[in-house]
């Protein structure tokens, strides 16, 4: 029988990684959108390259006022009105909330590297341990227990995936983002997101088990 590290090495290196992770890029830990973004790469390069052009504080401002003239060149003059009252000065304490920048991800490269970086690691942990093979099935419990076929097998991992893809999209995060990053900052909806995809497994794994 193969041994498995303990519970808590495990607990201990999922914990470094995420705050590693955060300390390095000032950002939140997630294996979807990075998996997201690299799979769109050319989308998320050209905003990123749109973002680099207005580092320049100057260069921002530059295009801001080139807008804001070309927006009203183009609107038609309005005739002054014959007695206009005076306008108030706004109090600081009634003016509108400040806008909230939304904070972009990590750099792509980085998003990358981090995909790249759980498969040679999954992959050195296989071949340090001894049990990396090469396999085309999921195993003797997986055909005793759900199907035999090879092709059932293809497209029920098919069919999973394309349904973990569509929730991970409409939970907005995966196990990663959600359970580690979201709760640890106390996020309700995280918690929320978390309780129900792990509670669903729980409830799925009795049944495979124990029912059927």
């Amino acid at each position: 029988m193969n041994a498995y590290w303990p519970w808590w090495a495990g607990a201990l290196g999922l914990a470094a990684l995420t705050i590693g992770y955060t300390l390095a890029t000032d950002r939140s830990f997630g294996v979807s959108g990075a998996w997201d973004r690299v799979l769109h790469w050319r989308r998320e390069r050209e905003h990123e390259k749109a973002e680099e052009k207005f580092t320049d504080e100057r260069a921002l401002t530059a295009a801001l006022v080139e807008a804001s003239a070309d927006h009203f060149a183009a609107l038609p003059a309005e005739p002054a009105p014959r007695h206009q009252s005076p306008v108030a000065p706004v109090e600081p304490s009634a003016a509108a909330d400040p806008v909230v920048t939304r904070r972009r991800p990590a750099p792509l490269v980085t998003q990358a590297a981090l995909l790249i970086s759980i498969f040679l690691g999954g992959l050195i942990a296989s071949l340090a341990s001894g049990r990396f093979e090469l396999r085309l099935d999921m195993g003797p419990g997986f055909r005793d227990l759900v199907t035999a076929s090879p092709v059932g097998m293809i497209a029920l991992l098919f069919t999973g995936g394309v349904l973990v893809g569509f929730g991970t999209r409409l939970a907005g995060g995966c196990s990663s983002g959600h359970g580690l990053n979201g709760c640890g900052r106390r996020d309700p909806v995280s918690i929320v997101a978390t309780a129900t995809f792990f509670g669903t497994a729980v409830a799925v794994s009795f049944l495979l088990w124990k029912v059927i």
